[in-house]
């Protein structure tokens, strides 16, 4: 457990250059110089990048911390996104930010600090500020508050802190970075029909009839319910895998498809079983095309690590007898329930390779302030967990359905969508998107769908200046 006030522990800078590596480059050392002051230095080479440092404010656990803003453009650095740059934790920013100081350069904000406190979610451990679903909600996140939850402003302070290493040391060769898409699609209900009681379908047989007058609906549910024994019927409106994956191969993307493997919650977990032979014929096709399988934790296990590793142990047992092996291995929680840091722990101590539940469901955006993957940190234990962390920037249910944003599925949900693609893009970042194989029913839902997880024609608003030499 920590027993000091700062973030800036040996295991974080520790951990923070290992994160400096894969995003900027190699031979960086991090050296806390003083209380008010880190540095960056490469191994065997002159030069400094001092960095204010406030270790204090980046260790609470609250979002009451104030927030003001950078012009960048004002003092001639080119910058990831257009307008001023947010920066938590302070009320005003001494200028000019980056002053060169006899060939070193200094910044005047802990840039390190920021994305200590994005990335490890030091801001929403112990809150009980939660939503009906004991979730950690968007509206009480101090991006949110503050106007920037939509930016990935962690990613934009790197892409700063990257020029200034090019001032300081131009001859080095940065970490290069590629803008892509990453599809998952949560498999709550694989079938319409295939897995319901039949008391279950009879209600809806009814429903078909007497209030949706639905007939056709109406005649091919019983047919659907039996022919969906051994395989998923072609004819289920939510056995839309298939399609999800052509979709996929004609971008050159691969989809994760992610299985619930227990039952925690009667009302809110799956209705099918991870051995039902429809089931098992899914993953190995799937798997047979290219395409990932994952784990979708049950609902009540977001505090139970022992839950956890046993769904995750079925569902490798089951793809160990399909013939399915994968390099990795991750998933996402059902609901996007999660406790930091006892969700975190647990998918760690489950084995998986990844998690990709951090984005929130009541808005879409940057819960983690970034769209890259990044190695895990337990910001109470202070040490790095054996576990990557891909931030989720966008669930089609947040944008589309009218419990979150309500925009429907025209031009408004394309445009919300299509923004937060095009932030990933500027700072060659990844997209991330969940999109539920049950909400790809119908023309409009498809073609919503299709244009989000296009890889061309990406619009990046606003001028790039260029850079300052």
């Amino acid at each position: 457990m920590r027993d000091h006030t700062f973030w800036h522990s040996a295991a974080a800078l520790s951990w923070m250059q290992v994160l400096l590596e894969e995003r900027v480059g190699q031979g960086f050392v991090l050296r806390v110089e003083s209380d008010d002051r880190l540095t960056i230095r490469r191994l065997g080479e002159p030069g400094a990048i001092s960095l204010k440092l406030d270790g204090a404010t980046f260790l609470r656990a609250d979002s009451e911390m104030a927030c003001t803003q950078w012009d960048g453009v004002a003092e001639g650095w080119a910058m990831a996104l257009p307008g001023q740059l947010p920066a938590p934790g302070v009320q005003c920013l001494e200028l000019p930010l980056i002053r060169s100081v006899g060939g070193d350069y200094h910044i005047g904000y802990d840039i390190l600090g920021l994305t200590f406190w994005m990335l490890t979610r030091q801001e929403e451990v112990g809150r009980e500020d939660l939503d009906s679903h004991g979730r950690f909600p968007a509206t009480s996140s101090h991006a949110f508050r503050h106007d920037y939850l939509e930016r990935p402003i962690v990613d934009e302070w790197l892409h700063i802190l990257r020029l200034v290493v090019g001032r300081v040391w131009p001859r080095v060769v940065l970490r290069q970075h590629r803008f892509s898409i990453k599809l998952s699609h949560d498999v709550d209900t694989p079938s319409l029909y295939g897995f319901k009681s039949w008391t279950m379908l009879g209600r809806m047989m009814l429903g078909d009839l007497l209030k949706r007058h639905d007939l056709r609906a109406f005649a091919q549910a019983p047919f659907i319910r039996v022919g969906s024994r051994k395989v998923l019927h072609t004819a289920d409106p939510y056995n839309t895998f298939d399609w999800i994956m052509e979709r996929s191969e004609a971008q050159g993307l691969r989809s994760a498809f992610y299985f619930i493997c227990g039952r925690t919650d009667e009302s809110r977990d799956a209705e099918y079983e991870p051995e039902h032979p429809a089931i098992r014929q899914l993953i190995r096709r799937i798997h047979a095309r290219g395409h990932e399988v994952g784990l979708h934790p049950s609902y009540a296990s977001y505090q139970h690590a022992g839950t956890i590793k046993a769904e995750a142990d079925r569902l490798r047992k089951i793809a160990r007898d399909e013939g399915v092996f994968q390099d990795q291995w991750g998933g996402r929680m059902h609901y996007l329930r999660w406790e930091q840091p006892t969700t975190l722990r647990a998918w760690a101590d489950a084995g998986m390779d990844y998690d990709s539940t951090l984005g929130y469901a009541d808005r879409p955006g940057f819960r983690c302030g970034t769209c890259f993957e990044y190695p895990a940190f337990d910001p109470v234990m202070d040490k790095a967990i054996n576990l990557r962390i891909r931030p989720l920037i966008a669930m089609e249910a947040t944008i589309i359905d009218p419990i979150y944003l309500g925009l429907g599925l025209g031009q408004e949900a394309l445009e919300r969508f299509e923004a937060l693609k095009a932030a990933c893009a500027r700072v060659q970042g990844c997209f991330t998107l969940l999109w539920h194989n049950s909400s790809l029913v119908s023309l409009e839902q498809r073609e919503l769908y299709s244009k989000v997880c296009t890889m061309s024609d990406i619009s990046l608003e606003g001028e790039r200046r260029p850079l300052r030499q």
